[in-house]
């Protein structure tokens, strides 16, 4: 799947939303939030196009992956809990997360497909954090989730 870049606007192109002139509200975001509004006011047309087209190519294959199985089921988070001042790791397992979205890449799955999901607690770590699980059905569908259907 590609990743959209930001590029530096065009001539004649439209301006950030109108919220993002105004400085004190602008600083009221976190930085993620701006960077978010940067990226997304430089994109063409066509590059929005074209990541519609990469979503529904993987609406698609979710489609297809969920005709043979119930379920999909992930864990809801790369990370146990951080510190709240931290705005998001900066690395996991050594490897240096590129954007803030890398370290939620585990809930892409749900939010592209549009499918129902459902967020579960799992478990803890040794220090008590916990953990969930996100079990994601068919699209449009509603997903028996009753623990008397999965008994033996």
């Amino acid at each position: 799947m590609g990743r959209l870049r930001p590029r530096a606007p065009l001539a004649g192109e439209r301006e950030p939303p109108a919220f993002w002139s105004d400085p004190a509200k602008r600083k009221l975001l976190k930085p993620e939030a701006q960077w978010e509004v940067e990226c997304g006011s430089r994109l063409t047309a066509f590059e929005v196009s074209a990541a519609s087209a990469v979503r529904t190519r993987f609406t698609h294959a979710m489609q297809r992956f969920l005709k043979q199985y119930d379920f999909l089921v992930l864990p809801t988070a790369q990370v146990f809990p951080f510190p709240v001042e931290t705005h998001w790791p900066a690395s996991i397992a050594g490897c240096k997360m590129a954007t803030y979205h890398e370290w939620m890449k585990c809930v892409v799955p749900a939010t592209m497909m549009g499918g129902p999901a459902l967020a579960a607690p799992a478990g803890f770590d040794p220090r008590g954090l916990p953990m969930g699980i996100q079990i994601i059905g068919r699209k449009a569908a509603r997903p028996d989730l009753r623990p008397s259907r999965f008994a033996s």
